[in-house]
């Protein structure tokens, strides 16, 4: 009987494992069509689209047949993390929306779009925050997206911009320690 239940077992699983085989992203060679769906989905402004993405990023290998273009600059050569902020993960995302929708000849139509995600993350990173210090984030947040949005990089951000929002931040913490 034991040897019967493995054997049931064994089928079972190989089964489990066809199943999953074929319904993974990669079973199927991919059209074009398949990847602008998965890209679209993945720059999006919402939470869920961000979350996707970073899954996606973490582990890449169900998407191998999508040839991605996962490089990054993080944010070129204004700071990943200015003032402590952590805006590097939200620079990633924007650079791999970029590069593959340059890829694909969909930069245009979809470029405002990737800006507004990049600020939508940004901005949910300053949530995280505390409340005295997140008018700081805000600024940087708004300088970052307003240097994509004109110029197309981060790398369009001044100096005198981060300063601003160091001031900002250091006046807010001075405030909140005298109350």
């Amino acid at each position: 009987m034991p040897r019967r239940i493995a054997t049931l077992f064994a089928s079972g699983a190989l089964a489990l494992l066809a199943t999953l085989t074929v319904a993974s992203p990669a079973a199927a060679a991919v059209t074009p069509a398949e990847k602008l769906s998965v890209l679209s989905s993945w720059t999006q402004t919402s939470a869920s689209s961000y979350n996707s993405w970073n899954n996606a990023r973490v582990n890449r290998a169900p998407w191998v047949e999508y040839a991605f273009n996962w490089s990054t600059d993080y944010c070129s050569s204004s700071p990943d993390n200015p003032l402590g902020f952590t805006f590097n993960l939200g620079c990633y995302r924007h650079d791999f929306g970029y590069r593959n929708y340059k890829a694909a000849g969909q930069f245009s139509a979809n470029k405002a779009r990737l800006d507004n995600a990049f600020y939508a993350d940004l901005k949910r990173v300053c949530v995280t925050y505390n409340a005295v210090v997140r008018p700081a984030c805000y600024s940087l947040a708004w300088t970052y997206y307003q240097a994509v949005h004109i110029f197309g990089s981060v790398a369009a951000v001044q100096q005198a911009d981060i300063d601003r929002a160091a001031r900002l931040k250091t006046e807010a913490e001075a405030r909140a320690r005298t109350h």
